[in-house]
């Protein structure tokens, strides 16, 4: 089968299109054939080795960690799928590689794709969609009446995210460019900051909760509009001990980790704030529940560019250059 794989770390001279085997499907396993994949910063990330440490895939592998698609082989074990439907997932971590024509993926990590959706449109949700999800409900715990707070609202993480703190009920702002400001009220955000003419902890105070897809100046800054008791939520970093925990990792790597995140959470607790970085994790059943909202209405995807699989390594060079509007980058397979 054809895949876009990563031969070395490192540089885009290292990811080409080749012939793969066909993978190995478990009992547990359904073996889909991929109508479309999206592309992630994770994905950029993945090739340039930055997660080594964390993430040690062995090249040459196959790189995507999203997919839309149809199960054309069940494993005998598997009671929740059957070949002819059409599904969507985020694969496990150690399980990678939708940029190619057929993934096995555990059944658990599956759900039906939303039925209002295409599979281009369905391939851009499931990692955005489940770090949204398990930021804002499962961290956060968001209620009607909070404040939540989400940076770079027209991202891949922030369409998604903005949808759903709007429909648990929070206030929502954000914040974006020029160019999308009218996007992200579409989308249901109640305040939205215009990163080029304002700083957003100068106009933003008292905030329950904050998701930060950037990192860096943007987080410690974020730390300064929450109200005594709140909480930043991290998905660039800097990683924490308690995500080495859930990795398994050694003590060397966990006080490594935790070294890296001292001085935010330092600066946290001065404020009487939390933060905690989240690394989202595959789950079919919280698929199972954004399809609902999906297909409810209350959550829909933004795409913003479609490439063939044959311009996958294209389709990696407009994320990591940043040329996406909004939403995200779909590849659509042969």
């Amino acid at each position: 089968m054809r895949a876009l794989v990563v031969e070395r770390y490192g540089d885009e001279a290292g990811v080409r299109a080749t012939e793969v085997p066909q993978p190995q499907v478990g009992a547990n396993d359904v073996l889909v054939r991929i109508h479309a994949a999206s592309v992630n910063p994770l994905d950029l990330k993945i090739r340039d080795g930055e997660f080594k440490a964390i993430l040690p895939y062995r090249v040459p592998f196959i790189l995507g960690n999203d997919l839309a698609g149809t199960v054309i082989r069940a494993g005998a074990a598997v009671t929740r799928f059957a070949v002819g439907d059409e599904v969507y997932a985020r694969p496990d971590k150690g399980r990678i590689g939708t940029f190619a024509e057929l993934i096995a993926v555990h059944q658990d990590d599956v759900a039906l794709k939303p039925i209002s959706l295409t599979m281009e449109e369905a391939a851009s949700l499931p990692l955005v969609a489940l770090t949204s999800w398990q930021a804002l409900v499962e961290r956060a715990h968001v209620q009607p009446g909070h404040k939540v707070l989400i940076h770079a609202g027209s991202g891949g993480v922030g369409t998604i995210a903005v949808q759903l703190a709007k429909h648990l009920g929070a206030l929502v702002a954000t914040t974006t460019s020029t160019a999308n400001v009218g996007l992200l009220k579409n989308l249901g955000a109640d305040v939205v900051v215009d990163y080029e003419k304002q700083a957003f902890e100068t106009v933003l105070h008292d905030y329950d909760v904050v998701l930060d897809p950037l990192g860096g100046e943007n987080l410690d800054k974020s730390l300064e509009v929450l109200r005594p008791g709140g909480k930043a939520i991290g998905i660039a970093g800097p990683p924490d001990a308690a995500f080495a925990r859930e990795l398994g990792a050694s003590p060397v790597l966990r006080a490594a980790m935790a070294a890296l995140s001292f001085r935010t959470r330092r600066r946290a607790r001065r404020r009487h704030v939390t933060y905690e970085f989240l690394f989202m994790r595959a789950s079919g059943d919280q698929l199972r529940e954004i399809s609902a909202l999906v297909d409810a209405g209350r959550i829909r995807p933004v795409v913003d560019r479609v490439f063939p699989f044959e311009s996958g390594p294209e389709a990696l060079d407009y994320v990591g250059k940043g040329h996406a509007k909004a939403g995200k980058v779909v590849l659509t397979m042969p």
